[in-house]
């Protein structure tokens, strides 16, 4: 929560936007708004307007053009708004242009979406990644700003991420602020370093995985589609599950056992969202990198959402930018409870497509099994005979691959189906080279 104060309310905030006609862009202005309102009052704020301004590409000194910043100034003395959030990055020079003309702070989707990272992050690991992102984020802005914005992060010395302040200024906290740029530059690479600690933690504990060959699937999708409420469902965790875009920020791993007894990890992600700069996802790294390692990716798509493919193509930008979208995948069409004709779904939109509802618990048995078909499609084929005497083999075979046949016969068990690539070493004396 933002810092309102004892008698104060939500920061009043008025969204701006230029509406460029890309044909590359597949999201309308008119729902690139309105997401940047559910950005903001998720973030503590209250809309009290929005402005559209057509033009064939931002003003480069004011994003909107001069008049149009002009006609913002006068509605902010109108209004009493505090806070003009655009809707794409600005660069640094537009934002110095437009705070001089405005008796507001200004803010872009860049930082609001930091904003809201910083209260959202709860392990060590989380809050280093937001620090990273939002001070190399901040530093080509920081040039003769570094008094002013640390009276905009409210004189809290020392001011934890997400502990309080000002909308796009939480983080960090003042003292970060007032320090030179060599200073800033020192602390941006303590904390490449520390993420760094950080991922190698992260990879022994994946090659760890490797080595017990438990196949790992990887919950993505776009911010509040319900992957948190399907994790828990599915796992019976206690992942936090809120109404609010990016309520998700530390991954968490559970083990789930799909029908037919086999036992993969589900790992939740934080949520993807359009318009999500390149180096936030590199500051994050560390933790999309289970995305990365995953064995197949389990997409969970808000059926209901009127902008559910354009949210599904989103994602898959994403995955791209992460080299992986061509990954093995299966679709959660989820909150088909809220859908008002489930048949008038086109589910052949979505790879290996499954129809549930996160919060009724409906579909998961269904789910459950396109899992672990599409998980033994990527699998390597085998068949095998195991001496009795090494029966924990068979129990491996079943736990952690796919069985199609078994046989018990005089000299062991024959198992026919498709393991983990991971655990070829184990299975390879005794194959009858038949598959």
């Amino acid at each position: 929560m933002i810092d309102t104060g004892a008698q104060r309310g939500p920061e009043l905030a008025y969204l701006v936007a230029v509406d460029t006609d890309n044909e590359e862009n597949i999201w309308s202005i008119e729902d690139s708004l309105s997401e940047l309102g559910a950005l903001a009052r998720t973030a503590g704020a209250q809309v009290v307007g929005t402005m559209v301004q057509r033009l064939a590409h931002p003003d480069a000194l004011t994003y909107v053009g001069k008049g149009r910043a002009q006609e913002l100034s006068d509605l902010e003395k109108t209004l009493g708004f505090e806070l003009v959030i655009f809707d794409d990055e600005l660069t640094p020079v537009q934002q110095k242009t437009l705070e001089n003309m405005l008796n507001a702070r200004v803010v872009d989707r860049t930082a609001l979406i930091l904003d809201i990272f910083a209260q959202h992050a709860r392990t060590r690991e989380g809050r280093l990644q937001v620090e990273l992102a939002q001070l190399e984020y901040r530093l080509p802005r920081l040039l003769g700003r570094g008094t002013e914005l640390s009276r905009q992060a409210g004189g809290s010395r020392g001011t934890a991420a997400g502990a309080g302040g000002a909308i796009g200024v939480r983080g960090p906290g003042e003292t970060k602020l007032e320090i030179d740029r060599r200073r800033i530059r020192g602390r941006i690479s303590e904390l490449r370093e520390d993420i760094e600690e950080v991922r190698l933690q992260r990879l022994i504990h994946r090659q760890q995985r490797v080595a017990q060959a438990i196949p790992i699937v990887a919950v993505v999708g776009y911010t509040n589609a319900g992957k948190s409420t399907l994790f828990n469902t599915l796992t019976s965790a206690d992942v936090l599950a809120e109404n609010k875009l990016f309520a998700t920020l530390d991954p968490v791993t559970r083990h789930l056992i799909l029908p037919g007894n086999q036992e993969v990890l589900l790992t939740d992600t934080v949520g993807f969202i359009q318009k999500l700069p390149t180096r936030l996802i590199a500051a994050f790294r560390a933790t999309l990198e289970e995305v990365i390692e995953a064995d197949i990716l389990l997409e969970v798509v808000d059926i209901s959402h009127e902008n559910a493919i354009e949210q599904s193509e989103t994602v898959n930008d994403v995955l791209k930018e992460l080299h992986a979208a061509d990954k093995p995948r299966v679709t959660a069409l989820n909150k088909i409870d809220l859908v008002g004709d489930p048949d008038d779904i086109d589910s052949s939109l979505y790879p290996n497509a499954v129809a549930v509802s996160a919060l009724r618990g409906t579909g998961l048995e269904a789910l459950g099994e396109m899992i672990g078909t599409v998980l033994a499609a990527s699998m390597r084929s085998v068949q095998v005979v195991i001496p009795f005497n090494k029966g924990e083999l068979v129990e491996l075979f079943h736990r952690r691959g796919h069985v199609e046949r078994e046989e018990h016969q005089a000299d062991g068990t024959l198992l026919t189906g498709r393991i983990p690539r991971s655990l070829n070493g184990y299975y390879a004396p005794y194959s009858t080279n038949q598959v």
